[in-house]
């Protein structure tokens, strides 16, 4: 029982949809983060449900590593072969099933992104919300439990996926949750497999939660005097229960970085980014409440839209934060880390992490989704230079320290892999090990995305 073997019999199966070459495999072996490149031995093309059980089947019998793929766009190495086997990638598994107008809910393929989907969904009134920047596929993002931008409003893809089409390690094929809003009946599985990332099977089907489009959205830019001032306003604002749809931080380094790469003009401080959803009244009465806030905290510069090509502008902006600051040094390397705090510890977060990277001389632009208390650190390094990576990994570790010892987690959306499997004891204590005995029980040969997000086997 051997990789090859499996591959031979995977070659029969689906012919030129089994792809061995060395650019498919090395391009299947990337990471968008700083992990070396780990290609698989073959890349599979599956397009039902039927042949992915049937290549889960094959490779249980040969105990050849399965990892799922969906746009590559994880950064924590979530996609990464790392022990080799087959890289099963859903771009073919790709449509929309099915639209409920009445029950505001749609049946995907894994395969189809966000955009794509949204794109179809404009024409019924309804969208969906979870963004997380990149155009990433919805089984990926449900894979990893992805969040984004709009979470403070709309949650992350836990609260937003319905149900579930889930092949096993052994080529079973299951269905978890229902179209029903509720449900008490037994284990909730659907919860159990989002965010697996892949340890335990493959998404073959998603149901998901959509939302009626907004009547009226209105988009701002506010600028602060300080990054705690900054904070501060959007602790104030949470708290008193405005119903901000996004609510994003932008320090001054990555300020300069989306001026320099998209063209703005914004000064160079940290800045606030902000939408609200809702009827016309609302939404004025949202901005007015959170203008007065603001100035509270020295906010000024307020610049308001309500066309869609200036809001646009401004989300592209923001998504194309990273390949801005990226872009600011060129040739380097990041570590693209996140944690997540209560939001009543986020101001002391954010400080201490920036002091702590100005002290060990690492260059890391903040930003992130501050509304939930999720922020992210882009610690850049030169990929030649060993002493800065090391300073660039010590820093990841120190923030992650801080945000278990202020009660928060690890990581608020980007999820463990194999680049945070090293904080999972300490976060989950005993806790951990339950993990691990539900991959073995659904998992006895470890072969789902092995050595990822479980404690390793023995």
């Amino acid at each position: 029982m051997t990789i090859q073997a499996a591959i031979g019999d995977l070659s029969t199966l689906l012919g030129q949809r089994l792809t061995c070459s060395k650019g498919e495999l090395a391009q299947h072996g990337q990471s968008e983060t700083h992990f070396p490149i780990s290609p698989p031995d073959a890349v599979a093309y599956p397009e039902t449900t039927e042949e992915v059980a049937s290549v889960l089947k094959i490779c249980a019998e040969h105990h050849c590593p399965v990892v799922g793929w969906g746009t590559g766009t994880s950064l924590e190495g979530q996609a990464q072969a790392f022990q080799g086997g087959v890289c099963v990638d859903f771009a073919r598994m790709n449509k929309v099933l099915e639209i409920s107008q009445e029950d505001m809910h749609v049946r995907v393929q894994p395969g189809v992104t966000r955009q794509a989907l949204n794109e179809e969904l404009r024409a019924t009134g309804l969208f969906f919300p979870v963004d997380p920047g990149a155009n990433a596929s919805i089984g990926g993002m449900a894979s990893t439990r992805a969040s984004g931008t709009t979470a403070v409003r709309y949650g992350t893809m836990r609260d937003n996926v319905m149900a579930l089409e889930v092949v096993t390690a052994k080529g079973e094929v299951i269905r978890t949750g229902s179209a029903a809003r509720k449900s008490s009946a037994g284990y909730d599985l659907t919860g159990l497999f989002v965010g697996s990332e892949g340890t335990l099977g493959l998404i073959t089907e998603l149901t998901l939660r959509l939302q009626g489009i907004p009547e009226a959205i209105s988009s701002a830019v506010c600028a602060f005097p300080e990054v705690d001032q900054a904070v501060n306003c959007v602790i104030d604002t949470i708290q008193m229960g405005i119903p901000v749809a996004r609510i994003e931080l932008v320090d001054i380094d990555s300020v300069r970085a989306v001026n320099v790469y998209s063209g703005m003009t914004l000064p160079p401080k940290p800045h606030l980014l902000l939408e609200f959803h809702g009827s016309d009244t609302g939404v004025a009465e949202q901005a007015e409440t959170f203008g007065a806030i603001a100035e509270e905290h020295g906010g000024s510069g307020f610049d308001w839209a309500t066309k869609p090509e200036d809001r646009n502008a401004l989300w592209t902006m923001r998504h194309n934060a990273y390949h801005a600051i990226i872009a600011s040094r060129p040739g380097c390397r990041a570590v693209v880390t996140d944690v997540c705090v209560p939001i009543s510890r986020l101001a002391e977060a954010v400080e201490t992490c920036r002091a702590d990277l100005k002290a060990h001389d690492v260059n890391g632009p903040i930003l992130g989704h501050v509304g939930d208390g999720n922020f992210h650190a882009i610690l850049m390094f030169d990929p030649d230079d060993a002493d800065e990576k090391q300073r660039v990994l010590d820093a990841s570790r120190r923030l992650v320290d801080l945000a278990l010892s202020l009660g928060g987690t690890s990581t608020g959306e980007h999820g463990i892999g194999i680049g945070k499997l090293g904080y999972m004891s300490r976060e989950h204590g005993p806790a951990w090990s339950v993990m691990g005995a539900i991959k073995t029980a659904l998992d006895p040969d470890n072969i789902m995305n092995p050595g990822k997000l479980v404690p390793p086997r023995n």
